[in-house]
């Protein structure tokens, strides 16, 4: 899978990083899953590869506005590109109504159906070999995660045990290697049983906001990417006297090494971090606090940016 970032901001957007939207990509092809839609998601959009007619399901972690306002804007040009195919939306309860009136007062006519799920009753789904599962996380207001696990895109048919079972070279192999069940000799054979993967499950998690990492202490156990917020740094919360529902750099990145989270992926900056200094607080600011307490593998999200895990495990950006 990949990972591209449409937004990478807090609260507000800056010059150089608009509000939280983050692209899960298909190792496949070009399908893909979009977790949160800031304001301006759609005009981000605009600067990727990413097509709305390839997208398959929205998830929105929770009401906030920075994580959602974009939505209406987003589903309205995506009826505008064409696209006929139904859109699954995951998302808390309270926002479906919005989301209708909004399109229902512009006059936005979609010539493809929204299929809503309440996020609060969410219990996972399936799309080919993607699986996608929600867990609850700590904020102001309820906030969720999604894992997405998936299985190798392009495994390899099991020949050996196909010659070994008495089944011969021929068309029943290809609808093997391609998912199909097939009929032979008076019985039915599983592909499933006739594929060997030529990679282990990938398996990303992306959060909204939150301010205890601990939730993740079973998720993470395996996980191949974390995706999580680091709003603040420690100064910044201790001079506050307060979180917000937030986490520092430092606090998720304690628990990812705690957890042998193999690449920690940082996002949700506020805006006083900026890129070049300035009047306000550095980037390398976020990035010191979490070096200092984390080993593994560290990025630091950028708009626009896309990532990709390689065989060796290592999250690399990609052209």
């Amino acid at each position: 899978m990949d990972l591209q970032f449409l937004g990478t901001s807090s609260g507000v957007p800056t010059k150089a990083r608009n509000v939280s939207a983050t692209a899960v990509i298909e190792a496949s092809g070009s399908r893909w899953y979009l977790v949160d839609c800031g304001e301006g998601t759609q005009h981000q959009l605009l600067h990727s590869p990413l097509s709305l007619r390839e997208l398959r399901a929205i998830f929105i972690t929770h009401v906030h506005g920075d994580h959602c306002f974009g939505l209406p804007g987003l589903l309205a040009s995506a009826g505008m590109s064409g696209r006929k195919e139904p859109l699954l939306l995951v998302m808390p309860a309270a926002l479906q109504a919005w989301v209708r009136q909004s399109l229902a007062v512009s006059a936005s006519y979609l010539a493809f159906e929204l299929q809503f799920t309440d996020l609060e009753t969410f219990t996972g789904m399936a799309f080919d070999n993607v699986q996608i599962s929600a867990l609850a996380l700590s904020h102001r207001v309820p906030s969720w995660g999604f894992v997405f696990e998936e299985s190798d895109p392009e495994p390899r048919l099991d020949t050996a045990r196909l010659r070994a079972e008495g089944i011969a070279p021929g068309p029943l192999w290809g609808q093997l290697a391609h998912g199909q069940a097939v009929e032979h000799q008076g019985r039915t054979l599983d592909p499933r049983q006739y594929l060997l993967a030529t990679r282990p499950v990938q398996r990303f998690i992306v959060c909204g906001d939150n301010d205890q990492p601990q939730l993740l202490a079973e998720w993470a156990r395996d996980v191949d990417v974390l995706v999580h917020e680091a709003t603040f740094t420690q100064p910044v919360i201790e001079r506050a006297q307060g979180s917000f529902g937030h986490s520092t750099a430092a606090a998720v990145a304690r628990f990812a090494e705690a957890a042998g989270v193999r690449n920690l992926v940082l996002t949700h900056f506020s805006a006083r971090y900026q890129d070049k200094g300035g009047r306000g607080s550095s980037i390398e600011e976020v990035r010191e606090e979490a070096r200092a307490c984390y080993r593994g593998h560290l990025t630091l999200a950028r708009d626009l940016r896309r990532y990709r895990l390689g065989r060796d495990g290592v999250l690399v950006e990609v052209e």
